[in-house]
């Protein structure tokens, strides 16, 4: 999922005199973990030019007061824009997808009644597809839709496990060219398997007469 603007993040530290009734202190920006080791706080503070999306508070004193906590969060918001500046100069939008080599979690939603056609009896489609691919694939229902997370290694991974699974869950259409592998030859034509478990007849009246070729033969007697 892309995120909608940079984020970045700081670690805000302190260092005070009193840990049961801090007056004398000193705020810390640091990225690096010292203020977390040697202080009194580590408040990791994250968030967009806009503001803030997360953060995160350990402390070591009995506890802070309004004006510790408004200058921390001051300070972190001096930090994090002059980290977004740095990092807008080499890139300042989300790439339009990952590298091809990245893993990744894609989710596919398919209707209900398709939910049997991707797991097959026993598993044996999803297994395998599993097997071939090397993906993780994990089916769930919710509600009237079946919910499909997909983990790979890979971009061709991912996309590959994509297009099966349409495959297995696309409904023919009437007009549409489909590539058939033929899986039984009769007197009066073959039947075709077009789509992953889906087969028609095709008629020996509608088959375009073969080219004899040198040394073979093809049709149908």
């Amino acid at each position: 999922m892309k995120v909608n603007k940079p984020v970045s993040g700081i670690a805000m530290g302190l260092i005070t005199d009193d840990e049961n009734n801090p007056r004398n202190y000193t705020v810390l920006s640091d990225i690096l973990g010292d203020e977390d080791h040697l202080g009194d706080m580590d408040f990791k503070v994250t968030g967009t030019a806009d503001g803030l999306t997360a953060c995160q508070m350990d402390i070591k004193v009995k506890g802070l007061s309004n004006d510790i906590l408004k200058e921390a969060l001051e300070q972190a918001k001096k930090g994090r824009l002059a980290i977004l500046e740095e990092m807008n100069k080499t890139i300042s939008t989300p790439r339009e997808d990952h590298k091809p080599h990245a893993p990744r979690i894609k989710q596919m939603r398919i209707g209900k009644e398709f939910i049997g056609a991707v797991i097959g009896p026993g598993g044996k489609i999803i297994q395998e597809l599993q097997n071939e691919t090397g993906a993780k694939i994990v089916v769930e229902e919710v509600g009237e839709e079946g919910v499909i997370d997909i983990v790979s290694e890979d971009k061709e991974t991912t996309d590959e496990v994509v297009n099966r699974i349409k495959e297995l869950t696309a409904i023919p259409e009437e007009g549409e060219t489909y590539e058939a592998t033929v899986k039984r030859i009769m007197p009066y034509g073959a039947f075709m398997e077009f789509l992953p478990g889906k087969e028609g007849l095709l008629h020996i009246s509608q088959i375009h007469p073969f080219t004899q070729a040198p040394h073979s033969q093809a049709g149908f007697q």
